[in-house]
């Protein structure tokens, strides 16, 4: 996805992950939306960066960004 959010089939069964971790970005967006501050984040998982944190975002705006339509099948 980028240099600093990768997907491997083999880490997180192919989720999202911040690369070197087993941090999928969804749990780096779900602390957000729950309001946590990235100082908190940083604090409860050290091994993380604020550039990690903004990658996990600039991924999901990306992702966000492509259109998928939802069909009802028979």
């Amino acid at each position: 996805m980028n240099e600093r959010i990768i997907i491997d089939p083999n880490i997180c069964n192919g989720q999202p992950t911040v690369r070197g971790t087993r941090i999928t970005a969804q749990t780096i967006l779900e602390f957000l939306a729950a309001g946590d501050s990235t100082e908190n984040i940083l604090r409860e998982y050290p091994a993380l960066t604020r550039d990690d944190i903004l990658a996990c975002l600039a991924s999901s705006s990306r992702l966000l960004a492509h259109r998928l339509t939802f069909a009802r099948m028979a």
